[in-house]
Order: structure tokens, then sequence, then C-alpha cells
């Protein structure tokens, strides 16, 4: 498995600085049809591609980390500015951090785009080797990534579902690749929250119509029905949140691992559904993978920035219950970039190669979202909400609950998913403030618990809305 990681890798990179120079003259997102569309080869590459840009730090690092310093499990001690607004929630539009989270969005649905709409038109007859088979595929693999994108920005730069029922403003939901023409086209209003996520289920429900249940590395129908299964739970559709979390725990592809050693090997686990791969060939440059950013929430030593520690409150809150292996087994003491005694996860442990993998969708995530659905629909698909949790809770090496609440729910998914990129929304969606005794700043609906649309839509596009909040 870790061989067809490195090859996949390497095989992004070559596709990627063979073609710099072509991309440099057009658009990303309109490389010559001769040239992206004239082989298997270059139609595989291109969808590489794709991968390649959600392999990016603003994408796969950057949102986790964000979002973690608005949070109660992280503690800042950096020195980014940009970080630092983040953490204060005093950010503003032209802050570098969510402004590339933003550039590099778009980016890849632009690329996503140029496979949707344009490798349809392209003929089995005149390309050698390219069936029917291979273009559906790499349609649904495209349409995956876009939904996973579009699916990520809602959640930074919007109200979640729960402050007006998804009738507040998304992003822009665009669909068509830029090949040069009236760029007025692309100055898009925003879509209603509601709009995006019909945009992203439908999305993923054609990628389950066409992806195989196993891609190796890339993405595949359980992935797609994971995502899924979260957005119809960040929607408080309980039915079919359930019903989508326990079709791909009962699919036989994915099982809960033994231990927490997934995340040293995490492409060769059960436990895994879908990743960011990273590797020690993706360097500090440009183009560099997630781990770029995840190296931030690791110890100085041996090479981690220190920056994002557990905060108080979250060892506070392992220390409840002691004997977690998730705390014991996935945390190091250390000090801090302030010199402070203190906690950082080992979830993203090659510091050292910068080649940790950014864990996407995972396994447990479905065994939480069943039992929150459940529980929230009195309903027992699958399983029963007790199980669910007392199976996660065996394996951290705790004692079965007699019962549980939503209470207790919520607490195991925070215990499992810190520094995942979850507890924002899990506290936004469940109307909690994101600190503990926040304040206005840190409270459900406030302007600065979302990002601002940034300095470069707002300059070049007049017809986008900026959020509220002084920007």
């Amino acid at each position: 498995m870790k061989t067809i990681k490195i090859i996949v890798v390497l095989f992004v990179l070559t596709f990627t600085f063979s073609c710099e120079d072509q991309l440099n003259v057009v658009p990303e997102d309109n490389v010559a049809s001769n040239t992206v569309f004239g082989s298997l080869a270059t139609i595989n590459g291109a969808v590489v591609g794709i991968y390649s840009k959600n392999q990016s730090g603003d994408l796969n690092g950057m949102p986790q980390l964000t979002t973690d310093f608005m949070a109660d499990d992280v503690n800042f001690v950096g020195s980014f500015p940009s970080l630092q607004e983040i953490d204060q929630f005093e950010t503003l539009a032209t802050n570098a951090s969510i402004d590339n989270i933003w550039l590099d969005a778009y980016e890849l649905i632009g690329a996503a785009n140029n496979i949707i709409v344009n490798l349809p038109d392209v003929s089995p007859d005149e390309v050698t080797g390219l069936t029917e088979a291979d273009k559906s595929k790499f349609i649904a693999e495209a349409k995956f990534l876009r939904a996973l994108t579009n699916f990520q920005l809602v959640n930074l730069f919007a109200q979640p579902f729960q402050i007006s029922a998804g009738t507040n403003l998304g992003i822009p939901l665009v669909t068509q690749p830029f090949e040069g023409g009236d760029i007025s086209e692309f100055q898009l209003e925003r879509s209603t929250v509601n709009e995006v996520h019909a945009a992203v289920q439908q999305d993923l429900l054609d990628a389950i119509a066409t992806l195989p249940e196993d891609n190796a590395l890339r993405a595949s129908a359980g992935a797609a029905r994971a995502l899924l299964a979260r957005l119809h739970l960040y929607r408080e559709e309980w039915t079919q949140a359930a019903d989508f979390a326990n079709q791909v725990i009962s699919s036989g592809q994915y099982a809960l691992a033994a231990d927490y050693d997934f995340y040293d090997d995490n492409p060769g686990s059960t436990e895994n559904i879908f990743s960011a791969i990273n590797t020690a060939t993706d360097g500090p440059q440009e183009t560099a993978g997630s781990d770029e950013v995840y190296v931030n929430f690791y110890n100085a030593a041996p090479g981690g920035r220190g920056d994002a520690p557990f905060s108080q409150d979250l060892i506070d809150t392992f220390a409840a219950e002691t004997g977690d292996r998730r705390f014991s087994e996935l945390s190091v003491p250390a000090s801090d970039a302030g010199g402070n005694d203190t906690f950082f996860t080992t979830k993203y442990p090659d510091v050292v190669n910068n080649a940790s993998d950014g864990m996407i969708l995972r396994i447990t995530e479905m065994y939480l979202i069943r039992a929150e659905a459940n529980f929230q629909n009195s309903t027992s698909v699958g399983d029963t909400p007790i199980n669910d949790i007392n199976r996660l809770r065996s394996r951290a090496g705790l004692a079965d609950l007699g019962s549980v609440n939503l209470e207790a729910i919520l607490l195991e998914r925070r215990k499992e998913l810190c520094f995942e990129g979850h507890r924002r929304m899990d506290l936004l969606r469940n109307n909690q403030n994101l600190r503990p005794s926040g304040g206005a700043n840190s409270a459900p609906g406030a302007d600065k618990v979302i990002f601002p649309i940034v300095e470069d839509e707002t300059t070049n596009n007049p017809n986008i809305t900026q959020n509220p909040g002084n920007f």
C-alpha cells in the first residue's frame, strides 16, 4: 500500500511539473483540449491533478488549523498575524490564510469543472484505451472532489444551516470551467446555503452511481456516502444521515481499527475512507501538501512549530475520565512555542518528513453520525446509539455506558475527532459557543464565527455580497 501511495503522489508531481509551462500560458482549467483530452494518460493526469489540488495545505491543513483556533480544543501560541486574527475573532477580508483557502478551492473547482463539462464530449474512438466506463469514473471523481470543496467552503464562509434553515447566503456556485471570453459570467452572486447543499448532494449522488466500492487511494462510492452522511447530519436530516452512515458501516469495505496505529499508516488501514495523502517528496514549495500546515499541531521537537497545543479545556475533558487511550496514546507532553508545559497531538506523526496524511473521512465518524442521528430520531438504524458509542469507548479503554444522551454522544465526538477539523461545526450546529464563556464574539450566529468573503473576490466581483461584520 505504501508503494502505491508513493507512486500516486509522484505521478501527481510529475504531471504537475511537466505541464507547468503550459499552465502558465492558459488558465489551469483551460489547458488545450488536445493536451488534456488527447490521451488516456493525460486525461487521468488531469484528474490526478485535482487530487493534487485537494492535497494543498490551504485546503487540507489550514481549514483544520484555523477552525480549531476558533473553537475550544486548541490554544493559540503562534506568531502568524493572520492566525492570530482568526483566534481572536478579528479576521479581516485581507487575511492571507483565508485568502489562500478561497483561491485554492476555486482553482480545484475549476479543474474539476474542466473534467465534468468537457470529458463527456470526448469520444473513446478517438482516444486509445479510453472507455465509457473510464469517462464515467473520471467524471464521478471530479464531482466528488468538487462536492467536498464546496461543502468545506460553505462551512467556512457561511453561517450553518441552523441559523436560518439554510436560506442565508452561502458561496458562489461555479459549474463551468473558465475558457476565456466574458469574465462577467464568473462574477457570480452567492447561492444560499440550501442551494449549495443541494449541489453538493447531487454531485455525491452522481458519484455514488458510478464510483467503484474500492478505488485504491482515490474517491470511492463509500467516500461519497460518508460525505453525504455528514451533510445530512449538519442539516439535521436524521433519517438520511443514519441511513448513509449505516450503508458505509455495513458495506464491508471499512472497519474500526483495533488500535490507534492507523494514524501512522492511514491509507493502509481499514479505518480510512478518504484522506489527503502526503509523502516526503512533497517538499516545502508552492504546491506543498497539507502536512506543511499540520506541523503546527505538533510540538517543536523534533520538527513541529508548537503553535497549536491542547487547550486546557480539552486536557480537563480527557482528565475527567482517566485511562482514555485517545489521550495517553495520541498526545505527547512538551513545551509550546511560548515555552509553556502542555500537550500536543500525535495524530500527524511524520513531522520529520512533513509526510503525515490528512484524515478527511474515516469509519469512526460514521459510527458517531449513526449514533447521533438515531438518538435524535429515536431510531436504531443499523444498531442502537448506546452500542455504537460503547464500541468506540471500548477501543479507547473505557468502561461501557449504561445509557447515552446527546451530551454524551457529542463528548465522544470531541474526544475521538479532536484536531481533525470537526469541532467548530459541531459546536455551531448544536447552538453552543465556540469557547467556554467566550461571550458574544464566539456565540452561534456571531459575525466572525465564519470567515469574511476575501478581498480578492469582493474587489473583482461586483455581484458578491460580503458577510456582516467590520471587515
